[in-house]
């Protein structure tokens, strides 16, 4: 079976548990990040906002709530399992009619060049089989000006803080993630796909080869997460 096939199977799997195990996933500050993150995708306007790999909703519920009236929150992802819960959560939250959700590819966006004034992706680059594809599909279906804004996982450069990293995600969290979501392996797939990812360095230098510029990486919570940044000039 293809990789992104296996990674759409493995996502329906554990959806009904994956909200509280990505929560602890991150240690349960992956809250905190989407709310700095925030700050680069909603501007006060109406926008065109696309959540790419948006899961069970968490981050395009959050845009959602913080865009201007009038604001319009796409949501894909190749996960339909994943989708299933996000229209409840988000009228739960009051902004169900903000969002509108479509089943897609990342690395083949089914959106006209230029229809959105944002991109975003929380946690769920890394998951892609072809991150360059992904990257120059983000490009392409920004307006011009338009920002792309990734939020992903990273491994801590300090040794200590390293040491216990690797103690947590490569040995308790692929225990604990079994226990609850019945798949383990599914828990062990998740923190090596993180030490997997390009070091920021690199990543930055794929969106560049994407065509973004004004690209930075911001460093959050010791190197456990960064974030991305990068407009379409």
């Amino acid at each position: 079976m293809p990789k992104k096939e296996k990674i759409q199977e493995m996502f329906d799997g554990i959806a009904p548990s994956y909200d509280r195990l990505n929560h602890l996933m991150s240690l349960n500050v992956d809250r905190l990040w989407r709310r700095y993150a925030l700050k680069e995708i909603v501007d006060g306007s109406v926008q065109q906002i696309l959540d790419v790999a948006c899961g069970t909703g968490d981050s395009t519920i959050a845009v959602a709530k913080a865009a201007a009236p009038g604001s319009r929150v796409v949501g894909a992802d190749i996960s339909e399992g994943m989708m299933a819960l996000v229209m409840e959560k988000a009228a739960h939250e009051g902004v169900h009619d903000r969002i509108r959700l479509q089943v897609a590819d990342g690395e083949n966006l089914p959106f006209p060049e230029g229809s959105f004034h944002r991109v975003t992706c929380a946690f769920g680059i890394r998951n892609f089989e072809h991150k360059d594809l992904g990257l120059k599909e983000f490009f392409r279906v920004l307006k011009p000006s338009g920002k792309a804004v990734i939020l992903e996982l990273s491994v801590p450069r300090n040794k200590v803080l390293r040491a216990l990293y690797d103690l947590y995600f490569l040995h308790i969290l692929p225990w604990v993630g079994g226990k609850i979501s019945g798949d383990k392996a599914a828990y062990r797939y998740l923190p090596a796909s993180v030490h997997a990812f390009p070091p920021p360095e690199a990543f930055c230098a794929m969106m560049r080869e994407a065509g973004f510029g004004e690209v930075r990486c911001t460093t959050l919570t010791f190197g456990l997460c960064r974030m991305y940044v990068g407009r379409k000039i």
